[in-house]
C-alpha cells in the first residue's frame, strides 16, 4: 500500500471502466426496485433481467466514447463531475429511445416506468460515480500524507475577490498540495465576516488571533500591485507576528491552468521596497531612440542589460550592445533574439579603455546616441585597486566621450552614482572624475553636436554583488548575515524605474546637466537584513544571527544625493532634479586628469589618490590607508 501511495501508481483503466459499469448497473437496479416499490414478485415476473441488460449495454459505448473511465481518479476535478453526468444522460436518451422505438413495439414488452425509471436512476448512478471518485481521492490524500508525513501548510489568502477563489480552489483541488485554507483576508469592509466558498473572510486585524488559535502558517497573496499600501500594511504585520509572506503569480500565468508549489514563492524583499509605477514620457524618449543607432557599454552588467531590454522597446534602427564580458554578453544575446527578434543588434565584445577598438567602432557603427554603463562600482575592491578605478571609470569615460565628440553622436548619458557626492573612496572619487570631464566637454569650443548628461542615483536592487543577493545567498546557508555597522543606511531603486529614469533624463536633458534621482527614504541596512530573515520564514537572532563586521575601507555610513532644495533645481518630472554643481574648465580639467592618467601607469597609489584629491578636493577618505594624505593638507 505505502509503496503504490508514495510512487504514484495508478490502477489500469479498464478495471475503472468495469467498476463503472457495476456502479451503473447497481444505480439502475436500485431504481427499478424504487420505481416497483420493492415488489419483488412482480420484478422477477416482469422483464427486469432485459431491461438491466440492454442498460448495461447501452452504458457501455457512452462510458467508451465519452471517456469516463480515462482520468486520475486521485486528480478528479469538475470537468470529470460534468463528464459522468452527461455520460449518465446520454445513456438514459438513447436508452429511452430504444425501448420506445424497438422493445415495447417489436417486443411488446411494457412492464417498465421508463420516465420514472431513468430519472431516478440518473440521481443515483451520478452521485455514486462521483462519490466513487471523492472518496478515493479523499482516501489517497489521506493516506498518502500519513505515509509521506508531510509537513501541511496553515495558509491565509490575501484577498476575496475572483482571483482569490480561484487560488483557494488550486490549492484544495491539488491532492498533492500541502496548503490547509484557514480563510481570506481582506481589508473591504462588506466582505468581512461573509463566507465564501465555506471559508471565512477575515480583517487584518484578526491577523495575530488567527496565528494563536487557527496555528495560520503563511499568507498567500498574488504578486500584482504589491506596492499597494493596504498590501504593504498586511505584510509588515504578519512580519511582525511570525506569519510568513509568500506570493503566486495571477491566474492568468499559471501553469496548464493550475497552480503548482513550485510557483508559490516567499515574497522578495525587492518586493516590499516598491513604490508607485514611475511615469516617463514614452512620446518623447520615442522620439529620441525611434530609428537611431544607439551604443550601450557595459551592456551586459545590470543597469547597462536593463537599458538594452528598455530601448529595445523604442525600435531603434540599430542596437550596439558593447562589453567585455564573455559570458554575460553572451546571455545578453540570447535573451535580446529570444523576446526582440525583429531588432537589429550589434555584439561588440571589447574594452572600452582600448582607443583603437573603440574608435574602429565608432567609425564602422556611427552612433548617435551614447548610454555609458561601462565602470568599477564595488567601494572596497576599488580602494584597494585604485588603478583599475580610474583606469575604467576615468580613461575608459574620456575615450568613450572624445570619441562620441569625433564621430558626431548627438547625445552621451553617463550613468553616475550617489557616491560621486561629497565622495569618501576611491570609486565614488573616480565617477565624480568623469563627471568633471563630460560636464567641461560639453562646454568646450570644439564640441558642436555632442551633449553630455549625467545620471546620478544610488543603489538599485537586486544589481550584481548589490547587498541583497549576499543576503539572500547568506540565509540559505543558515546565516549568519554580515553587515557592517548597525548605523549604516542606503537608498534603493529598482532596476527598470532607474533605468526609466536616465531615459527620461536623457530625453530633458540639453547638455552639461547632472540629473538626480529621487530614490525615496533611505533604508537601514540591518532592518533590510531583519525583514529578509522574516521573509524567509525564521527569526532574527534565534534561527539566524546579524553580524557586524565594521566599516569597509571607503565607505561611509550614510548616501548623499545632493536632492536638497538649495542643492538642486526642479524639472518637469517630480522624481528628477538638477544638482547644482561647479562647472569646470575644459582646458584646466584636461591638464589635471592627464597628470592623473599619468601617473595611473606607475604603482604608486599614494600619489594616483593625491592627485584624485587634487581634482575633487572634498574628496576625504574614511576608512582608508589614503586618509594620512588628508592629515598631510591638514598640515598644510
Amino acid at each position: 500500500m505505502r509503496k503504490i501511495l508514495l510512487d504514484n501508481k495508478v490502477l489500469p483503466r479498464w478495471i475503472i471502466f468495469l467498476i463503472d459499469l457495476v456502479l451503473a448497473s447497481w444505480s439502475f437496479v436500485l431504481a427499478y426496485f424504487i420505481s416497483e416499490e420493492f415488489q419483488f414478485p412482480d420484478i422477477l415476473r416482469g422483464h427486469f433481467l432485459i431491461y438491466t441488460n440492454l442498460y448495461v449495454a447501452v452504458c457501455i459505448p457512452v462510458f467508451l466514447v465519452l471517456k469516463v473511465h480515462v482520468g486520475l481518479i486521485r486528480y478528479s476535478n469538475m470537468r470529470d463531475m460534468l463528464r459522468i453526468f452527461t455520460a449518465i444522460l446520454t445513456s438514459s436518451i438513447i436508452y429511452t429511445l430504444l425501448i420506445i422505438a424497438v422493445v415495447e413495439p417489436y417486443f411488446g414488452i411494457h412492464s417498465l416506468r421508463v420516465r420514472e425509471v431513468l430519472l431516478i436512476n440518473f440521481f443515483i448512478g451520478s452521485s455514486l460515480l462521483i462519490f466513487l471518485r471523492i472518496a478515493a481521492k479523499g482516501t489517497f490524500q489521506y493516506f498518502h500524507d500519513r505515509l509521506s508525513k508531510r509537513d501541511r501548510v496553515r495558509v491565509l489568502i490575501y484577498g476575496a475577490d475572483d482571483k482569490a477563489v480561484l487560488v483557494k480552489r488550486a490549492l484544495e483541488s491539488s491532492v498533492t498540495s500541502k496548503f490547509i485554507v484557514i480563510g481570506f483576508i481582506d481589508t473591504d469592509r462588506s466582505r468581512l465576516n461573509s463566507l465564501v466558498e465555506q471559508k471565512k473572510v477575515y480583517h487584518i486585524k484578526d491577523l495575530g488571533l488567527l496565528k494563536e488559535t487557527k496555528h495560520v502558517d503563511q499568507l498567500l497573496l498574488l504578486n500584482d500591485k504589491l506596492g499597494e499600501r493596504d498590501k504593504q500594511v498586511v505584510i509588515e504585520r504578519c512580519l511582525r507576528i511570525g506569519i510568513q509572506v509568500v506570493t503566486a503569480p495571477t491566474p492568468d500565468k499559471w501553469l496548464s491552468g493550475t497552480i503548482g508549489e513550485s510557483q508559490i514563492k516567499n515574497l522578495k524583499i525587492e518586493d516590499l521596497l516598491q513604490r508607485k509605477p514611475i511615469e516617463i514620457d514614452n512620446a518623447k524618449v520615442k522620439a529620441d531612440l525611434f530609428d537611431r543607432v544607439v551604443l550601450v557599454t557595459g551592456a551586459a552588467g545590470s543597469i547597462g542589460s536593463e537599458i538594452v531590454r528598455q530601448v529595445m522597446t523604442y525600435h531603434p534602427r540599430l542596437l550596439i550592445l558593447c562589453d567585455q564580458a564573455e559570458s554575460p554578453l553572451h546571455d545578453m544575446q540570447l535573451e535580446v533574439e529570444e523576446n526582440f527578434p525583429d531588432i537589429n543588434c550589434e555584439i561588440v565584445i571589447a574594452d572600452v579603455r582600448n582607443v583603437q577598438r573603440m574608435e574602429k567602432l565608432f567609425r564602422q557603427l556611427r552612433p548617435q546616441v551614447v548610454y555609458h554603463a561601462a565602470a568599477y562600482k564595488h567601494v572596497p575592491l576599488m580602494e584597494n585597486n585604485p588603478y583599475e578605478a580610474v583606469s575604467t571609470n576615468v580613461k575608459g569615460t574620456r575615450i568613450m566621450a572624445d570619441l562620441s565628440v569625433q564621430y558626431g553622436v548627438e547625445k552621451f548619458v553617463m550613468v553616475s552614482t550617489d557616491k560621486a557626492v561629497n565622495p569618501t573612496n576611491v570609486m565614488g572619487t573616480s565617477k565624480r572624475i568623469a563627471e568633471i570631464y563630460t560636464q567641461s566637454l560639453n562646454n568646450a569650443h570644439f564640441n558642436k553636436n555632442t551633449r553630455f548628461i549625467t545620471t546620478r542615483f544610488g543603489n538599485v536592487l537586486g544589481s550584481n554583488g548589490s547587498v541583497i543577493p549576499r543576503f539572500r545567498a547568506q540565509i540559505e546557508k543558515g546565516g549568519p548575515i554580515t553587515v557592517t555597522h548597525p548605523e549604516i543606511t542606503r537608498y534603493f531603486m529598482t532596476i527598470p524605474e532607474a533605468v526609466q529614469l536616465v531615459l527620461e533624463a536623457g530625453t530633458m536633458g540639453q547638455g552639461g546637466e547632472i540629473f538626480v534621482f529621487d530614490m525615496g527614504k533611505p533604508v537601514k541596512i540591518v532592518n533590510l537584513a531583519r525583514k529578509m530573515i522574516k521573509l524567509a520564514g525564521y527569526e532574527p537572532g534565534t534561527d539566524i544571527d546579524i553580524v557586524y563586521t565594521g566599516l569597509r575601507p571607503g565607505e561611509k555610513l550614510y548616501e548623499e544625493l545632493l536632492n536638497s532644495e538649495e542643492l538642486t533645481l526642479p524639472t518637469h518630472h517630480e522624481k528628477i532634479s538638477i544638482a547644482r554643481v561647479i562647472n569646470h574648465n575644459y582646458v584646466d580639467a584636461t591638464l589635471e586628469i592627464d597628470k592623473l592618467l599619468e601617473l595611473s601607469k606607475g604603482s604608486d597609489n599614494m600619489a594616483l589618490v593625491k592627485q584624485m584629491k587634487t581634482i575633487v578636493p572634498e574628496f576625504l577618505s574614511k576608512n582608508s590607508p589614503f586618509e594620512e594624505l588628508d592629515e598631510e593638507n591638514e598640515l598644510i
